[in-house]
């Protein structure tokens, strides 16, 4: 006998409600009880690897007798239909109607090997990117960089795509042998930058960037497992976030 896909579902959303179940008895009666129980987390696949699962195995480790279930993907999931407790999401929040906490901030990093570079000549101002050769980010498609400085000026970058690729890693290891510029958060170019892989152009600017959220729907009980894990994560990133280049 197996189950069918209904009833995985059925079963799955059956064993939340109950620990949820259990962890408000806990609540009520007072008790001081170890968290436990599941716990299903959605998060961006670079951002999740390098930055959040280091968090995510401590937190394990403080409170072994919850289980992780944990997405590792660039796709925005249906966090109610899907039957995710928490999603890290990084950008701007369209859904009004999640429930939101900042956990931190997210820099656009524009950068090139240090090859590129002596090819290309020096960088001092957004128009020497003007049609530079850009390893883009797949679901950009193009749309050119907003920027501002410190002394009021703004505008627009637009390079030419030399390259498309969904994942921003790929994208850094291309631009480290040489392959054109990339225009990247921090936490993905931060450690190429310090061992001299890259170097950050422009650094003087301010290109649009995003924000880290934590994510959660209102249409359902908010367990002491993601109010601890939400909890867990602002004080990990509280302050200058291990990924920005100003961190030591």
């Amino acid at each position: 006998l197996s189950l069918t896909d209904a009833g995985r579902q059925f079963y799955d959303r059956a064993t939340v409600l109950l620990a949820d179940w259990r962890e408000m008895e806990d609540e009520t009666s007072g008790a001081d009880c170890a968290l436990a129980g599941h716990l299903r987390l959605a998060t961006p696949l670079s951002f999740g690897l390098s930055q959040l699962g280091p968090q995510l195995i401590q937190f394990n480790a403080n409170h072994p007798d919850i289980q992780l279930d944990i997405d590792f993907s660039d796709r925005k999931v249906d966090l109610i239909a899907e039957g995710f407790d928490l999603a890290v999401r990084i950008g701007r929040l369209n859904d009004s109607a999640m429930i939101a906490r900042k956990l931190g901030e997210v820099k656009i990093v524009a950068a090139a090997s240090p090859g590129w570079l002596a090819r290309h000549g020096p960088v001092n101002h957004p128009d020497d990117l003007i049609d530079a050769p850009e390893l883009e980010f797949g679901l950009r498609d193009g749309r050119g960089w907003s920027y501002s400085t410190a002394d009021g000026m703004s505008g627009t970058l637009r390079t030419v795509t030399r390259m498309r690729a969904s994942n921003g890693d790929f994208l850094r290891d291309a631009a480290i042998f040489g392959h054109g510029i990339v225009f990247e958060p921090d936490f993905i170019l931060c450690d190429a930058i310090r061992a001299g892989d890259l170097v950050q152009l422009l650094p003087h600017v301010r290109f649009q960037s995003p924000t880290v959220y934590a994510v959660w729907p209102p249409t359902r009980h908010v367990s002491r497992r993601v109010r601890a894990l939400v909890d867990f994560l602002v004080d990990a990133f509280h302050g200058v976030p291990p990924w920005s280049l100003d961190a030591e």
